[in-house]
């Protein structure tokens, strides 16, 4: 895979640069698309997160590409993941820019975690804190952050009761040179999150402050 040199969900070292720019439509796109897309393809992150490229949406923006990611423990998934970049050389009103990243990010809950108070304000300040930690300025950021809880009866009634959170947000990179964001940082503070929500322990000595939700206790098998 071409993508993020992190984990390869298919075990391989690479793929063809030109036939998977052919399949996102990235050959044909502006240059700072181009090299932002580049950049996210050469991020390198840490090795319990699978990264791939996944069909992007293609009536959101001019030029979109996007990556799927998956936190891996074994064969047990912890939490899994999808990023979007999307780019309009016109500008857009509603982004203040050229570019957005469009996110949505799913792991299973402790029942205790889900039924803290505070945990969708907690979860929100994650995001804005993974992007602050890497240094990274950003504009209009906007999102949710929901909880979902599912109980079960009569033939599933020996199931456990499972709650699951969920976070949607996107926001406006900072354009540097030539207008192209680190969309390599953005790339890797998103993963910070996806790993912070998985429960994961700290990537550095200097996360040792950073607060995790405890791993489930059933992750889903691979």
């Amino acid at each position: 895979m071409a993508a993020a040199q992190g984990r390869l969900s298919d075990g391989t070292d690479g793929m063809d640069d030109g036939n998977e720019e052919d399949r996102n439509g990235t050959s044909s796109a502006p240059p700072p698309f181009r090299a932002a897309v580049d950049a996210l393809r050469a991020a390198r992150l840490r090795p319990q997160i699978e990264v791939e490229p996944t069909p992007a949406p293609q009536r959101l923006a001019p030029h979109a590409y996007a990556l799927e990611a998956t936190v891996v423990d074994g064969d047990l998934d912890l939490a899994d993941g999808r990023l979007v970049l999307l780019h309009d050389p016109a500008g857009h009103d509603a982004w203040r820019g050229t570019f957005r990243l469009v996110t949505l990010i799913r792991a299973e809950l402790e029942q205790e975690m889900a039924v803290d108070p505070l945990l969708p304000e907690v979860c929100w300040s994650w995001l804005t804190g993974a992007l602050q930690a890497r240094g990274l300025t950003y504009g209009e950021p906007s999102g949710t952050v929901t909880r979902a809880s599912s109980h079960y009866f009569g033939g599933l009634s020996e199931r456990p009761a499972a709650s699951q959170i969920e976070i949607r947000a996107s926001w406006t990179p900072r354009e540097g040179l030539g207008g192209v964001p680190d969309t390599g940082a953005h790339l890797a503070a998103w993963c910070d999150l996806l790993a912070q929500v998985a429960g994961l322990p700290p990537a550095g000595p200097g996360d040792a402050s950073v607060v995790t939700l405890p791993q489930r206790r059933d992750p889903q098998a691979r």
